[in-house]
């Protein structure tokens, strides 16, 4: 019990050093409609994660760019969506944020079946690494998208996407499957595995889908692109794809379509 109420003391002193002020978080809410359609009490408990988020994470702005407390919360607001009813112990394994002002570009190498190595410039809004650092480009994420709301075609919200990474690899690997029991493990991989196939027919037919084509590209970054339109755009995401939004509401404890 001793422990327990020191935990609180602490936790509480955290909020209350970093105090999200009422003008801020409206903004914020203005700024990411798909949080504001959130219940009064999915709020409060929000932004009480906002705080401890801030608190326990670091920010680093890259080339110059200023990491302003717009900016901070902005992000903490997006990736504490996820873990809204699972705590933010799933962000434990990293500490640093590396925010850039626009898109970086990275240097790859990659060897295919054949030995043969091959080189190229990629253009990354965001990447999340085991352990960290996360990197975000603010320019991708300053405003919403959400198609329900603008017209576009698919959901993309790169905060979610990297943080839906860093649950998925909390046991080690990024491979679509978070750390689960046996046989939840089993199910679930069934079931993502069949509507990834589906997916893939869909993209490769030239079909338009909600969830970003993006995610044919591999089972780990179709995980990560379903759980963007599960909290962006949930109505639409569980029309589309019920099987997944399913397996999705059970596993965050979350139903936004509702």
């Amino acid at each position: 019990m001793i422990l327990d109420a020191w935990r609180r003391w602490r936790e509480q002193r955290a909020i209350e050093r970093h105090t999200i002020p009422d003008a801020l978080w409206q903004l914020t809410l203005l700024r990411y409609p798909f949080l504001a359609l959130r219940s009064a009490d999915d709020l409060a408990e929000l932004r009480r994660l906002c705080s401890l988020f801030l608190a326990s994470k670091e920010f680093h702005g890259a080339g110059g760019f200023e990491v302003t407390d717009e900016v901070a919360v902005a992000v903490a607001a997006q990736a504490c969506l996820p873990v809204l009813r699972l705590g933010l112990g799933w962000y434990d394994g990293f500490v640093g944020i590396v925010m850039h002002e626009g898109e970086v570009v990275a240097q790859r190498r990659v060897e295919d079946e054949d030995g043969i190595v091959h080189e190229y410039d990629e253009e990354l809004a965001g990447e999340a690494m085991e352990g960290g650092p996360l990197m975000l480009s603010w320019n991708a994420i300053a405003v919403s998208n959400d198609p329900t709301l603008f017209g576009k075609d698919e959901v993309y919200n790169v905060v979610i996407h990297e943080f839906a990474h860093v649950i998925d690899m909390r046991d080690g690997e990024a491979d679509g499957v978070p750390p689960l029991g046996p046989a939840e493990r089993e199910q679930w991989i069934a079931v993502i595995d069949a509507e990834w196939e589906k997916f893939c027919q869909r993209v490769d037919a030239g079909g338009e889908t909600l969830i970003d084509p993006y995610g044919a590209e591999a089972v780990e970054e179709f995980f990560a692109v379903a759980v963007e339109a599960f909290f962006v755009a949930p109505a639409a995401m569980r029309a589309e794809e019920p099987a997944m939004y399913e397996l999705l509401a059970g596993f965050f404890r979350q139903d936004p379509a509702t």
